[in-house]
Parts: structure tokens; sequence; C-alpha cells
């Protein structure tokens, strides 16, 4: 696993972690979706043990971040359907916060799966 795709994934438990305490009133106070909290924690957990095992296991260390983001993604996507539908606390902040995610989701998905392709390539040559 590439030091980008590490700093990715490094970002991205940032986020979900700080969407998480803020769903918790911990951040900022008025947003507070225990749902919300719970599953962005839980989310943040999945991306920091893809992280971490990758770190322990780098033979497979590219597949393990490209599940944790999938895992992330799919989960997010829920949280879009909920903002559309209007559930929760459905403000600015919110549709913001999942934007970012989304965003940086998808771009650590390209970043991982394009990770060492040159080298795969040239090695196959």
């Amino acid at each position: 696993m590439s030091t980008a795709v590490r700093a990715f994934l490094l970002v991205q438990i940032a986020v979900f972690w700080s969407a998480s305490l803020i769903h918790q009133g911990s951040l900022l106070d008025g947003f507070q979706d225990s749902a919300a909290a719970i599953a962005e924690g839980v989310i943040g957990a999945v991306l920091a043990a893809g992280l971490l095992l990758g770190w322990a296991i780098p033979a497979i260390a590219r597949r393990l971040a490209l599940l944790a983001q999938l895992f992330a993604l799919a989960g997010t996507s829920v949280g879009v359907f909920v903002l559309i539908r209007g559930v929760g606390p459905n403000t600015p902040l919110d549709v913001a916060i999942h934007a970012t995610m989304v965003v940086l989701l998808v771009a650590g998905l390209w970043l991982a799966w394009t990770d060492g392709r040159d080298r795969r390539t040239a090695a196959a040559a």
C-alpha cells in the first residue's frame, strides 16, 4: 500500500470519526443523530482496521484498502439515501459532510485500485 493510499485512509478515518462526534453532539451542538453517529463511527473503525491490517499484512494491503473503502461507500450511500428522504438533521453541514465523504471514498478507491499498477505492468513485460 502506497503512502498516498495510507494518507487517504487517514483522512477518511478523520472525516468519519469527526462526523460521528458531530452527530453525538461532542463537536457541534444541534446536529445530534445517534444512528448516524453509530454508523459513521463503525465505518471509521472499518477504515482504521483496513489501514492497520494493511500495515501488518502488506501482501494483502491493497485488497484491504479496497474492501474497507467499498464498505464505507456502501454505508455512506445509505446515509445519502436517508438525507434525500429527509430523515435526520438534513442540514447544509450534513449534506456537505456526506458529499465530502463520497468524493474522498471514490478518489481513495481509484487510488487504491491503481496503486502499484505500473509496477505490476512493468514486471509482466
